[in-house]
């Protein structure tokens, strides 16, 4: 059974009230008030909450006009249609009355057929908005569901590609987790700053965290001869070991041309492109330097040269925490702090414990999926 629609009729004549009511009552349920205060009152209440409200300009106190104005500012009754009750006809009142949020005037004295009408338009009318807003708010659920099953696939795509680079060169089996947790990490430190709080919100650290992984797939591209080599490289095999982020970077952005403004994939080619270069110059394969590097890039670089200390390569042990950390904030001749974006690698600084938790961690259980995915998002303090 529908339950019937609730009526408030406020006014401070108890005939107009009786007058009301007579004419509503054989299909909807009225409730009254005579003072605005009282209205307010009544409207608020979880349980019974009016469909419509009828009310009456001219009162003593608190008159129709500020009732509506302190409804409309409510957002429990923002929504609740407000018809004024006035024995004025002036078109001048009316408008003031619109302006205040009324839907809609009935004069005095009166005419029950008009008062039926209007009161049944009106809550018609309601009920269509609030139909409408169900139907968004269904649409946009169905839209969110199925944007997550999206960015799940990309997910899992990317973590496909990516174990499959690491598969050749990587011991750990956690490298490229380990790294995204790291710029996590930075990205979240870095975003309590108010340099950076404009730029780094939730979708950056979403398309990082999915990106990141990204940072070494041109390794696929390199021979095993270079990859696996268990000593120093020569000259053209560094050169050959550097084109991983030429070859990386291109392979993206043949895919781009089919998605030109998927942040997602410019933010991967960026960092499979840039992470090796240096904040001095120095470094490869393009020689930028300073901001010119983009800042995804400049997080990836300190993430990947942590996790690359702490890690054994055929070419070198794995170095504790206290080492990596003494080799990037102080260096060791190969690698400088100037390398190094100097708010990052501060950043790094401010976080270094949790870089070694997370390490530690992950050091110590089977590989696990991708550990920050789409929506994880934690604002600093």
């Amino acid at each position: 059974m529908i339950p019937q629609k609730i009526i408030l009729v406020v006014d401070d004549s108890p005939q107009n009230i009786q007058a009301i009511t007579a004419i509503l009552k054989a299909d909807f349920k009225v409730k009254a008030a005579t003072t605005g205060e009282k209205a307010l009152a009544l409207a608020a209440q979880a349980e019974g909450r009016p469909d419509l409200i009828l009310l009456d300009v001219m009162m003593p106190g608190m008159d129709g006009n500020e009732c509506c104005r302190l409804l409309k500012a409510d957002a429990t009754t923002a929504n609740i249609p407000v018809i004024f009750l006035t024995a004025k006809t002036e078109a001048e009142a009316e408008a003031e009355g619109f302006g205040y949020g009324a839907v809609d005037y009935l004069h005095k004295p009166f005419n029950p057929a008009i008062v039926r009408a209007r009161v049944r338009t009106q809550l018609a009318l309601r009920d269509a908005q609030l139909q409408l807003e169900n139907q968004n708010q269904q649409l946009e659920e169905r839209v969110q569901e199925q944007l997550r099953e999206i960015s799940e696939s990309h997910h899992a795509t990317i973590l496909a590609l990516t174990s499959l680079a690491e598969s050749r060169d990587d011991d750990t089996g956690n490298h490229i987790v380990r790294v995204q947790g790291f710029c996590k990490i930075l990205a979240q430190r870095l975003a309590e700053l108010p340099r950076y709080a404009p730029i780094i919100g939730r979708k950056f650290v979403d398309n990082l965290a999915q990106a990141s992984p990204l940072h070494d797939i041109g390794k696929v591209g390199i021979p095993d001869s270079v990859l696996l080599k268990p000593g120093p490289l020569q000259g053209h095999e560094v050169a050959i070991m550097q084109a991983h982020t030429i070859i990386g970077a291109s392979t993206l952005e043949a895919v781009r041309e089919h998605y030109p403004h998927n942040a997602l994939l410019n933010m991967g080619i960026a960092i499979a492109r840039s992470h090796h270069e240096h904040w001095d110059g120095s470094g490869y394969p393009d020689g930028l330097a300073g901001e010119a590097i983009p800042l995804p890039a400049r997080l990836l670089n300190v993430a990947d040269q942590y996790d690359a200390l702490r890690s054994v390569r055929p070419y070198k042990r794995a170095l504790e925490h206290a080492e990596a950390y003494a080799v990037l904030t102080e260096g060791d001749g190969r690698t400088k702090p100037d390398h190094f974006d100097p708010h990052v690698l501060h950043a790094f600084k401010d976080c270094a414990q949790d870089f070694a938790l997370l390490y530690d961690n992950l050091m110590t259980r089977p590989s696990p999926a991708l550990i920050a995915g789409p929506g994880v998002w934690q604002p600093g303090p």
